[in-house]
């Protein structure tokens, strides 16, 4: 109880000084990891201990390279803080290793040198991360939470992986056990066998190529050419030309004749994607070789028969094209003899195991990423996220994170940060700064107008996760004292007179040693655990506050 009073005078204090608001929330971290320090600088070593077995974790060191890997052959550290020169080996070399005398180990590389060389040698033989001397305890702490929660993640997925599916079994690329994509497979195999041309509609991104080619893989034509042509991607003077063909001489740069994919797909399939970015002009001709079956070339004077099964696909709205006078309307009903719908992912989001599970292996089958796995809390997050660019963006995720990844498992830390950030629905910066001004309040109790000035003390609730807020609103005519909207006519001996009462009444200590050791407390924290700060706002040298620091065990 009379912490919570300390606290409030050296609010109170402070704010008198200089108006300054002080975050009050104190986090307590509940970990029992354990930490090697590898740095052959004793005083490196020290700064560490302090700042690291403040935040809950058991701390180990050795002043070598050779030493620091013996140690973690021992001890197998959660995590390793690594010095990049040292005396004997470097930094980089006893990286190396590390990663095999301590695998399970995760390595932060510490230097002074902020170089390309430097980061990029860290990466490449494992780091976690590296951080730069001098340290900025806020990032530091930010990293070793960072570290530590990857290091949870990757212990709780250990041996729990089981592959859902034989890749081998997937050869048409087609995923899903969910309800949707089986509709899907049955249309398919209801249409394979005709000669119905086909629209396949869906947004981009949800596989309406591998839709097509499935269709022309089960149908009678499955020995012939199969063609996509994404009619999105060609520039629409030369577009005509791609379908149809030309002949020598018929427009600049025609040095010779040429077939059009018409011709090539003669017996076989074509697939034009996007169909509805066709201008009209091409859409004419298109509708003339679906009805008579012939083309002619740019620049010919006769036409060529062609028997080709067409497939189409767009992710526009084609009715609303027709009504618009900017899609043919005969041509529409020529496409849309059958219409199947590929679901957006968010829309099976059943099948999304599956699908992780077959593009991790087809990935490390084709590219040798290295990676066919991916642990629980990464499942998870992906489970969370919209997916507005479908299967497509979803197997471009898996592809980075594997090629991030530093094993055989995907971890959290391995997702994109902007798919991560979309997840957390993170604020704009702007909103961020407004949030952590209201965070950053002040502690204030109930001060009456007794003569006595003993304010009564609210009830503290237990906090229930590790992080304890003593936050309190309960001003006089119940007005919210925190932050900028505490009283300003308390003075600094009204103060002193509120919090000398309660450490009276509620210890028995030395309460010289209780304040003086609040008031350390608080200034470190002020200064964000930089003792050189912290020393000259208390007045005192820095080796007086590290003894005092030392006397008082003093975690921050």
């Amino acid at each position: 109880m009379i912490r919570i009073f300390l606290i409030i005078v050296f609010d109170l204090f402070r704010k008198n000084l200089r108006n300054t608001n002080l975050n009050l929330i104190i986090f307590v971290n509940k970990t029992e990891a354990t930490v090697l320090i590898i740095d052959d600088d004793a005083e490196i070593r020290y700064s560490l201990d302090r700042v690291l077995v403040g935040q809950g974790l058991q701390v180990i060191s050795a002043d070598s390279g050779e030493k620091g890997i013996e140690t973690a052959k021992l001890e197998k550290p959660t995590l390793i803080f690594l010095d990049n020169r040292m005396g004997g080996i470097s930094g980089i070399e006893t990286l190396q290793h590390l990663r095999t005398a301590a695998p399970q180990s995760l390595v932060i590389l510490m230097t002074a040198y902020g170089t390309t060389q430097t980061a990029i040698e860290a990466m490449k033989h494992g780091a976690f991360d590296y951080v730069l001397k001098p340290f900025d305890l806020a990032k530091l702490k930010e990293l070793v939470s960072k570290a530590l929660k990857a290091s949870k993640d990757s212990l709780n997925s250990e041996d729990a992986y089981e592959h859902l599916l034989n890749s081998a079994d997937y050869a048409e690329g087609i995923v899903g056990s969910g309800e949707k994509m089986q509709q899907v497979l049955k249309q398919v195999g209801q249409v394979a066998a005709s000669e119905a041309t086909i629209m396949i509609t869906g947004e981009s991104g949800t596989g309406k190529e591998l839709v097509a080619r499935c269709i022309h893989r089960h149908s009678h034509r499955s020995d012939a050419p199969f063609h996509a042509v994404n009619c999105a991607a060609i520039p629409e003077n030369l577009i005509e030309s791609e379908l149809f063909g030309h002949e020598k001489g018929s427009f600049t740069g025609a040095t010779e004749a040429k077939a059009g994919q018409f011709e090539l797909c003669h017996g076989g399939t074509l697939f034009l994607d996007e169909i509805g970015d066709m201008q009209l002009p091409t859409q004419t001709k298109i509708l003339r070789a679906i009805q008579e079956g012939e083309i002619q070339r740019v620049g010919a004077t006769k036409v060529k028969k062609v028997d080709v099964r067409l497939l189409a696909a767009t992710h526009k709205n084609l009715e609303e094209m027709v009504q618009e006078k900017t899609f043919r309307e005969d041509l529409y009903y020529r496409l849309n003899v059958v219409r199947i719908k590929t679901p957006a992912l968010r829309e099976r989001m059943e099948d999304l195991p599956e699908l992780v599970d077959f593009m991790l292996q087809r990935l490390n089958s084709e590219k040798s990423t290295g990676t066919a796995e991916i642990s629980k809390e990464a499942m998870d997050l992906l489970g969370r996220y919209p997916w507005p660019g479908n299967v497509r963006e979803l197997e471009n995720v898996l592809h980075s994170a594997s090629v991030i990844s530093k094993g055989k498992r995907i971890l959290s830390k391995d997702l994109p940060a902007t798919l991560i950030s979309e997840i957390e629905n993170k604020p704009s910066p702007e909103s961020k700064s407004d949030d952590k001004k209201d965070a950053q309040t002040s502690v204030f109790s109930e001060v009456h107008d007794s003569p006595d000035r003993t304010p009564s003390v609210p009830p503290i609730n237990e906090p229930q996760d590790d992080r304890i807020n003593f936050g309190v609103k309960n001003g006089q005519d119940g007005q919210d004292f925190s932050g900028s909207n505490a009283p300003s006519s308390i003075s600094i001996e009204e103060s002193f007179d509120i919090a000398y009462a309660h450490a009276r009444q509620n210890t028995d200590r030395n309460l010289i040693e209780t304040v003086e050791k609040e008031i350390i407390q608080r200034a470190l924290k002020e200064c964000g655990g930089n003792q050189v700060k912290a020393s000259a706002l208390l007045g005192i040298t820095r080796a007086t506050l590290r003894k005092r620091i030392d006397v008082f065990e003093i975690r921050y």
